[in-house]
């Protein structure tokens, strides 16, 4: 995937690109950043800091395992990522599994869809048949972005608190 810049309205210039080994520090920044309501929202309950195990784990997946995307602005130490989105394969490639964050900052402009655009692009490139994600029922922001792009939206039969979002992909 080559990496692209978008402007949003009053933000800086974004860069879109893959994530890379590099990334972990300012993932990790930027899990540092966000509150305990995004926290909550984005991984279905409170963590009070990031399993660096795990980051590392999932950074090293990529891309055979998975897809992800960083959303980056410059900063006094580089760059800042004030967005992310990934795309866990299961093993035959047949189905993933999407999560995304975007730093309060940046939401509400148009980034969230940048990103799951992007993510939803390189799944089918990747010749992925079908997305879903596991939403908050109270997470509307995401359930709306959810059914916009095309996801179906039902409940999660096994928990009333979470919506599955559901998406076919097309051929690549």
């Amino acid at each position: 995937m080559d990496g692209f810049d978008i402007a949003l309205p009053g933000r800086p210039v974004v860069h879109i690109r893959e994530m890379c080994l590099a990334d972990e520090a300012e993932l990790v920044q930027g899990f540092e950043r966000l509150s305990q309501e995004a926290r909550y929202m984005r991984f279905l309950h409170v963590f009070r800091q990031p399993d660096l195990k795990r980051v590392r784990a999932q950074l090293a997946s990529f891309p055979e395992a998975g897809v992800g995307v960083v959303a980056t602005v410059p900063a006094a130490d580089g760059i800042d990522i004030v967005g992310s989105a990934i795309a866990v394969f299961d093993t035959n490639r047949a189905r993933c599994e999407f999560a995304i964050t975007v730093a309060a900052s940046f939401s509400g402009a148009g980034l969230a869809t940048a990103l799951m655009k992007t993510l939803i692009d390189e799944s089918t490139r990747r010749g992925v048949k079908e997305m879903e994600g596991f939403v908050l029922a109270e997470n509307q922001r995401m359930l709306r972005l959810a059914r916009r792009l095309g996801f179906s939206v039902i409940p999660d039969p096994d928990d009333a608190t979470v919506r599955i979002c559901r998406m076919a992909l097309g051929n690549p």
